[in-house]
């Protein structure tokens, strides 16, 4: 049985450029399916976020449109429910890595609020990287990868990359509100080689010991991926 650590943000609001307050969190799908998967593979999981503080689901995610009709959002919602691991989070900067198997980071627009400036989210994945050991990374959490950085040098330069799409940020309407784009500043801030597929499908990079997949319906195949490498 293996040991994953499951980093969440903590945000429950992020400031869009004009000032006002977007409410988000953790987007539903990419913590909820692949804690299914692992956790049914009998795999442990264990939740850190920034402080401690409970994560929060962005409840746009559980609205039957955004999570394939009215049985995919009740799933989603007995799946968080049953997940007592998200009631007692650990603080990052507590979090030993050396315990761990795995570390998965799932996305919402939440990490655009917190995760990407968090020291101890920069530490942590500058540490997990240089382990060998998986990484894993879904839509908008690389942004996280930005908090890596030390005098504007991330060790994630050159890593080959996806994320959420401009395109997609586009298609939701967030683009022109958004104080940056996570695929802008990917490429710009942390010098990765980005990638995406068509809008809204599964799509996964892997290089070295980072995976990270573009978008919700990704999370899934991350989920898949983890687990063969686990074994």
């Amino acid at each position: 049985m293996a040991k994953i650590l499951f980093v969440v943000s903590g945000a429950t609001y992020w400031v869009l450029k004009d000032g006002t307050r977007y409410a988000t969190g953790y987007w539903a799908e990419e913590f909820a399916l692949p804690y299914k998967k692992v956790t049914e593979a009998g795999h442990e999981v264990v939740v850190a976020t920034p402080n401690g503080v409970t994560p929060n689901v962005d409840m746009m995610s559980l609205r039957p449109s955004m999570a394939g009709g009215e049985d995919g959002a009740l799933e989603l919602e007995s799946i968080i429910r049953s997940a007592e691991v998200m009631r007692r989070p650990l603080k990052l900067s507590d979090v030993r890595l050396e315990d761990y198997d795995a570390v998965y980071l799932p996305g919402g627009h939440g990490p655009m609020s917190d995760l990407w400036e968090d020291a101890d989210a920069g530490r942590l994945l500058t540490a997990q990287l240089a382990s060998g050991k998986p990484l894993a990374i879904v839509c908008h959490a690389p942004a996280a990868l930005l908090s890596t950085r030390i005098h504007g040098e991330s060790p994630f330069k050159g890593y080959r990359v996806t994320g959420f799409s401009n395109a997609e940020e586009e298609a939701v309407g967030l683009a022109a509100k958004a104080p940056w784009l996570l695929e802008d500043e990917l490429k710009d801030k942390v010098g990765v080689e980005y990638s995406c597929g068509e809008m809204w499908t599964p799509y996964m990079v892997e290089d070295r010991n980072l995976i990270t997949g573009q978008n919700p319906h990704s999370a899934a195949i991350l989920a898949d991926r983890l687990l063969e490498i686990l074994g």
